[in-house]
């Protein structure tokens, strides 16, 4: 649907620069931020999440960062629902507003509207936990790729939550968890413009094993530490963590933790390329693009799509 109101969102892969365009085009359009970054919505996890910095947090006004705790059942579609509801108190404000994120389901829940799917018999994932405790996710990603090719490329197969609830839909109903998807959704009351950073693969790959050692230096280590005692709840079962929780149980050495955190975001990367690559009417920058160029862009899009 059409609408007088625009909100533009910011979608790539992981540290490419996304939070440092929202604030540029925040303060161009005097508008807000909504973050959409699964990872950034929990206060316990600062350093391994790349949440903004205090200058960048203070440059404009953010929502949905660390305002939820590891401890609450939070979901994308509890996201999709504050974040509307959010975005409508926005908009009374200004008809443009920015949305920013890497967690590409959470960007489609707000965007799009979330697929609904049937209730499965919880022993289902009961026993798919067991599963995972004894065997490890590999097992589950293989039963995955056979029931469902379709979503096997494109879930984050190194996250069990996600991989368990593929699954258990599979399972549970009798059919591919992917049958369940693209169905038509309730329309939005804003016009949406993405844009999307994007570089060569070596200098994603480049820029995120420089995050990955700065956040070292920057004590995620020590983080990691006060969030070992509680492993094994879902916001810690992502990457960053879950590689220095196999240090701290004497499965891994630090160096090859360290190493095993690159390869994961790298992978990671690549998973949001694959995701993010679907949307054709994605506007692709590089990285490198002036702010100027991007602004123009939005702005043609915008009175094009005003009545």
């Amino acid at each position: 649907m059409t609408s007088n109101n625009f909100l533009i969102t910011i979608v790539g892969p992981t540290a490419i620069g996304k939070t440092a365009l929202s604030i540029q085009l925040a303060n161009h359009f005097k508008s807000a931020i909504i973050s959409c970054d699964s990872r950034q919505f929990y206060k316990e996890m600062t350093i391994g999440t790349a949440v903004p910095d205090t200058n960048e947090l203070a440059a404009a006004t953010h929502h949905f960062i660390q305002n939820r705790s590891i401890f609450e059942d939070y979901n994308v579609g509890s996201f999709e629902r504050d974040a509307l509801a959010k975005l409508d108190d926005l908009f009374k404000e200004n008809p443009i507003q920015i949305m920013v994120g890497g967690s590409g389901l959470y960007v489609d829940a707000v965007l799009k509207g979330l697929d609904y799917f049937p209730e499965v018999d919880p022993k289902i994932r009961e026993n798919l936990t067991l599963q995972l405790e004894k065997e490890g996710v590999e097992v589950l990603q293989e039963q995955l790729k056979e029931l469902d090719i379709e979503t096997y490329n494109v879930i984050e197969l190194q996250n069990p939550k996600r991989v368990m609830r593929a699954l258990e839909v599979c399972i549970g109903a009798g059919i591919p968890y992917s049958t369940f998807k693209n169905k038509p959704k309730a329309p939005r009351n804003f016009t949406s413009i993405k844009i999307g950073l994007d570089a060569d693969r070596e200098i994603i790959y480049n820029r995120i094993n420089m995050r990955v050692d700065i956040m070292m230096e920057n004590g995620l280590l020590e983080e990691a530490k006060t969030l070992y005692p509680h492993k094994n709840l879902n916001a810690l079962q992502t990457v960053g963590y879950r590689e220095l929780f196999s240090y701290f149980d004497g499965d891994f050495t630090k160096e090859f933790a360290i190493s095993e955190i690159k390869k994961n975001t790298r992978r990671f990367a690549k998973r949001q390329g694959t995701w993010f690559k679907r949307d054709e009417t994605t506007l692709w920058f590089d990285y490198q693009t002036d702010i100027n160029t991007i602004i123009a862009e939005i702005s043609d899009k915008i009175n094009i799509s005003k009545p």
